[in-house]
C-alpha cells in the first residue's frame, strides 16, 4: 500500500494546513503495524460562564487600531467559557454565531494566525482543495441585517500581514468606498476575501463590530471549517473580544471526531492563576508580528540536555528561529539542524528497540520502532527546559504516534525536505496541539507571559 502526506511551510502563518498530519498517512501506519504484526508474533470546569457578566465602564475613546478594537466589546466578564471539539484532521474548534439573526459555523481555533475568517459566498472557489467547494458551509451576509462592509476611512483598514500599515483611501477624507481585499498566506496554501464589520453572539456576550474576514477563494487548502486566529495582532479573536488571557486544555483528538469537549476560556482577569507555572513571551521579529515565542533555554530528551544552539531558540530580527506554541500544528515542526539533535538522541536512548524501516518508507516519518516481543517499553520524555526555570515535559503519547496495541511507533514532528516541506524564514520549533494535550493552557495577553498546568483535560 502506497501512502502520502504533503505539508509545507511559510513565515506568513501555520494555519489548518500545517496541522493536518493526514488521516491517510495515519491510517498507512496502522496498515503497516497490522500487517507486520500478524506476520511476526501475535503477542471541571462548569458550563459557559462562571461569574456574572459586568459592564465595563467607558473611557476617553482612543483612536490607534488595538485600543480601539479592545472597546468593541459590549460587555465584559471576569470568565467566560465554550466547548472546544476535537476533530480526525488533527485541530480543534469551537461553534460561533455572526449575524443577525445569528448564522452558526464551526471555527478551528488557531494559535498560528491571526485573523478570523469563513467562506461566505456561494460563489467561493477554491483551486487544488481536498474538497468540494460546493459542499462548503459559507456565512451568507446578505441574511444579515447587522453585515456591513469595512470601509477604507476606518482605522482598522490596515495591512493583514504588517497591522502598523494603513490600508485606506490615499487623498480622501470622507470616502465610502470598502477596504482593500486581503491576501492571507498560509502553510500550504493561500486565501484573500474582504472585511466585514458584523455582530458576534458568544455565550453570554454580544460584540457588535466584529471584524469578520469574508473569504471568497482559496488556493490548496485541505480544510473546509471556518478559521479563528488567536495570534498577536489586532485582527485576532481574543483582541476582538478584549480579554486579558485566554486558555485552554485540550483532550486528544486521536484523530476522530469524538465529541468529547474540552473547554475554552476567555478571561478578563490580570492576575496570575493559581498553580500555573510561567515562561515569557518573547517580543515578536517586526516581519513576523502573528506567533507566540516562547522564551526557552534548551530541550531535553529524557534526563540529557541536548545544547541547542541559541540562534534555534530565540527568534532574530529576520524572523529566522526560535519556538512558538501554536495551536493550528498537529504534533509539531523543527527545522532540521534541531531535527538532527533530537532525532539522533532519541536514536541513542531506543537503540535496544528494532527500527521500522517499512514504516519509515511509508509514512515519511523518522524514526519509527518495532515493539514486538517486548513486554515492556520505554519511550524517554521530550522536555523543554524555559528561560524562566520551569520545564514542560511531553510525554510520548503526545509526541510520538502509537498504535493502539503500542507495538510500533514513529515520531512524527515535520522536517525540511520531508512531505514536501517549504521552509521560508520562519520558527526553528513549533510546539504542535498533540504536545500540549492534558495540560491546561494559558496565554496572558496583558503580562506578556504563557502560564501552563499538566492535568487532565
Amino acid at each position: 500500500m502506497v501512502c502520502a502526506s504533503e505539508l509545507s511551510y511559510t513565515a506568513m502563518a501555520s494555519s489548518p494546513t500545517s496541522l493536518l498530519l493526514s488521516v491517510f498517512t495515519i491510517f498507512c501506519l496502522l496498515f503497516l503495524a497490522s500487517s507486520s504484526s500478524s506476520s511476526s508474533i501475535k503477542d471541571h470546569r462548569p458550563g459557559t460562564i462562571v461569574i456574572p457578566l459586568t459592564r465595563t465602564p467607558k473611557s476617553k475613546q482612543s483612536r490607534e487600531p488595538s485600543e480601539y478594537l479592545q472597546r468593541l466589546a459590549s460587555t465584559s466578564s471576569p470568565r467566560l467559557k465554550t466547548s472546544l471539539f476535537p476533530h480526525s484532521y488533527g485541530g480543534h474548534s469551537i461553534t460561533l454565531s455572526f449575524g443577525t439573526p445569528p448564522q452558526k459555523l464551526s471555527f478551528l481555533v488557531d494559535t498560528g494566525s491571526h485573523v478570523v475568517a469563513a467562506p461566505c459566498t456561494r460563489e467561493y472557489t477554491c483551486t487544488n482543495c481536498s474538497f468540494s467547494a460546493d459542499k462548503v458551509r459559507i456565512f451568507n451576509p446578505e441574511l444579515s441585517s447587522s453585515s456591513k462592509p469595512l470601509l477604507c476611512k476606518s482605522p482598522k483598514c490596515v495591512d493583514t500581514n504588517f497591522p502598523d500599515v494603513p490600508r485606506g483611501c490615499p487623498n480622501c477624507t470622507n470616502c465610502s468606498h470598502a477596504c482593500p481585499p486581503y491576501t492571507l498566506q498560509y502553510a500550504s496554501g493561500a486565501s484573500t476575501g474582504f472585511f466585514l464589520s458584523e455582530t458576534l453572539y458568544f455565550p453570554h456576550k454580544t460584540v457588535h463590530k466584529f471584524l469578520l474576514g469574508c473569504t471568497t477563494a482559496a488556493a490548496r487548502e485541505p480544510l473546509s471549517d471556518a478559521i479563528a486566529g488567536f495570534g498577536r495582532t489586532l485582527f485576532s479573536f481574543p483582541t476582538q473580544m478584549g480579554v486579558n488571557k485566554f486558555a485552554y486544555c485540550l483532550n486528544s483528538h486521536d484523530y476522530d471526531d469524538t465529541r468529547n469537549s474540552s473547554k475554552l476560556v476567555l478571561d478578563y482577569n490580570e492576575g496570575a492563576t493559581k498553580g500555573l507555572s510561567y515562561v515569557p513571551l518573547l517580543q515578536n521579529p517586526p516581519i513576523a508580528p502573528i506567533y507566540f515565542y516562547l522564551g526557552v533555554e534548551d530541550i531535553m530528551i529524557g534526563n540529557r540536555f541536548l545544547r541547542i544552539p541559541r540562534e534555534h531558540l530565540a527568534p532574530g530580527s529576520d524572523a529566522r528561529g526560535g519556538v512558538i506554541i501554536d495551536s493550528g500544528y498537529a504534533y509539531g515542526y523543527m527545522t532540521i539542524q534541531v531535527y538532527k539533535i533530537v532525532t539522533n538522541e532519541l536514536k541513542r536512548q531506543m537503540s535496544k528497540y528494532r527500527r521500522f524501516y517499512e514504516g519509515e518508507d511509508q509514512t515519511g516519518y523518522s524514526p519509527c520502532y518495532n515493539f514486538t516481543g517486548h513486554k515492556s517499553i520505554e519511550i524517554p520524555n521530550l522536555v523543554y527546559q524555559f528561560t524562566s526555570g520551569a520545564s514542560m515535559v511531553v510525554p510520548a503519547k503526545n509526541y510520538f504516534l502509537l498504535d493502539d496495541e503500542m507495538t510500533f511507533a514513529c515520531f512524527p514532528l515535520d522536517t525540511d525536505g520531508t512531505k514536501t516541506l517549504e521552509v521560508t524564514p520562519g520558527p526553528s520549533v513549533i510546539l504542535g496541539n498533540s504536545q500540549q494535550v492534558n495540560y491546561y493552557i494559558e496565554f496572558d495577553l496583558k503580562n506578556e507571559r504563557l502560564g501552563f498546568q499538566q492535568q487532565t483535560c
